[in-house]
């Protein structure tokens, strides 16, 4: 969601119930998941450099033992300071700071309840969500959709920040790290923010290279079949450095 509010001080958990700012800070950041905040602060700010998201739109967020760190509503990413730690437990409640947690709370906590992931990134990357209105699986115009655990399915349209929208996107991230959410934008998990993010830019970059393939005036892209994928699949498993 687009959360264009401004700096919301108080706090509620993820099914709505309010707090006041004074009493909302119920203990301070441990130091890992003060380093921690500093990587999730970077990694939103990279969001928007690198052109992902419009002002404070998209959130990010990153699990930290039962902690999830996650960023404030409405406030622009460029404004938030170490004191600023926003965080909630698994269950939604908020545990660290005084700034409310961003709308889209549901999806990633429905993330962290469901699989192993310790970050996640969502997105309203413009080539990404434009896809997501023209299709129900992103067509496999590239390898690199092995990287995200196969072909990039599209969650129906839902509102956002509701408990319907966090079921539709997890059942389009079954057996994936990433998916298209309709009219919407982009979700992608990973096992730290960096993989989160590297994902989330992938996804975004094959959806500009169809929209750009579709295009072209004459025959239809060609795309691969499922057999290929696989064999990329199985060799990604011995990709990269070892040891």
């Amino acid at each position: 969601m687009a959360e264009q509010r401004g700096d919301e001080r108080g706090t509620r958990d993820v099914h709505g119930g309010a707090r006041g700012a004074g009493e909302s800070r119920l203990r301070s950041a441990h130091p890992e998941e003060a380093r921690a905040w500093d990587d999730l602060v970077a990694t939103a700010r990279r969001t928007v450099s690198d052109g992902l998201v419009v002002g404070t739109s998209g959130n990010v967020s990153v699990r930290v033992g039962d902690t999830v760190l996650v960023t404030p509503s409405g406030v622009p990413y460029d404004r938030l300071a170490p004191d600023d730690v926003t965080g909630v437990d698994l269950d939604g409640r908020q545990v660290l700071g005084s700034l409310v947690p961003t709308s889209e709370l549901p999806m990633h906590l429905a993330v962290y309840r469901t699989t192993g992931a310790l970050a996640v990134v969502h997105t309203h990357a413009v080539h990404a969500t434009a896809v997501s209105t023209l299709v129900s699986e992103l067509p496999l115009i590239h390898y690199m959709a092995a990287a995200l655990g196969g072909p990039v399915r599209v969650a129906p349209y839902a509102t956002y920040g509701t408990d319907e929208l966090a079921d539709n996107m997890l059942r389009a991230l079954a057996d994936r790290s990433g998916c298209l959410l309709q009219n919407h934008g982009t979700v992608t998990h990973g096992a730290t923010l960096d993989q989160a993010y590297d994902r989330i830019a992938q996804l975004e970059w094959m959806c500009r290279l169809w929209l750009t393939a579709s295009s072209v005036p004459g025959p239809a892209p060609s795309l691969l079949s499922r057999e290929q994928l696989t064999e990329v699949e199985e060799r990604l498993r011995g990709y990269g450095q070892r040891g």
